[in-house]
């Protein structure tokens, strides 16, 4: 479809700011931040279901989706939840769309990627496109573990908390062109019920990521450091 740079609609960088920073901003315990849609609890479902114990430890291999490309959800893709990384020229481009006519109307969600990147595809989904990336992998909805990093380039892209990024509170100095944007979200979908809140920035930024968010979006700012 030739998607490199088109440009992103809904809740992407620059757009609109939904709350204003707050270094306590979501950390209510009420606040849901499972960190999976719909599809990725779909996509775990499947996995764990009709599998016999063989009384062996078993490793689950990731799927693998090309960088480039139109994929039809639940043949060539299925719905859940990938990640692409290492997307370094401002290239990358996806979209998630209701149907393959190409249209406007047809989108559901989009973004165009630096650095890191999460989208869940739903199962309702009917087309997942992808253009300039780095390849897809899937990753458990609800994954834990990994070596959470206690700073983050500022062009670092989408970070999972708790694997990619430890939660605390962050600082970022020096942003002078208002092109810092920040985003904390519950999960990846990139809807706007997705954001728990986000913010356009001009010098110092300060926000608190909490334990319950999902997932923190940075783009255009300089290095973040846990304060």
């Amino acid at each position: 479809m030739g998607m490199k740079g088109k440009v992103a609609l809904g809740a992407v960088v620059g757009v609109v700011v939904i709350a204003a920073v707050s270094a306590n901003a979501g950390d209510n315990p009420g606040s849901n931040s499972s960190g999976s849609g719909k599809g990725s609890s779909a996509s775990a479902d499947r996995k764990s279901g009709g599998e016999k114990d063989t009384g062996k430890a078993t490793t689950k291999k990731s799927t693998t989706v090309g960088g480039d490309g139109d994929y039809q959800v639940g043949g060539d893709i299925k719905p859940g939840t990938y990640r692409s990384t290492g997307n370094s020229d401002g290239m990358c481009y996806w979209e998630r769309a209701k149907d393959a006519s190409g249209e406007v109307d047809s989108l559901l969600a989009n973004d165009n990627v630096t650095g890191t990147a999460y989208v869940t595809v739903k199962p309702t989904d009917k087309l997942f496109t992808s253009s300039g990336c780095s390849d897809w992998e899937t990753v458990a909805p609800n994954a834990e573990g990994g070596s959470p990093k206690a700073e983050m380039a500022g062009d670092g892209g989408m970070l999972k908390v708790g694997v990619d990024i430890a939660p605390g509170t962050y600082k970022s100095s020096g942003n002078t062109d208002d092109m810092c944007y920040w985003e904390r979200t519950k999960d990846a979908e990139h809807s706007l019920d997705s954001i728990i809140a986000n913010d356009n920035v001009s010098g110092s930024a300060v926000v608190t990521i909490s334990a319950s968010d999902a997932y923190f979006k940075t783009s255009g700012c300089q290095d973040w450091k846990r304060a």
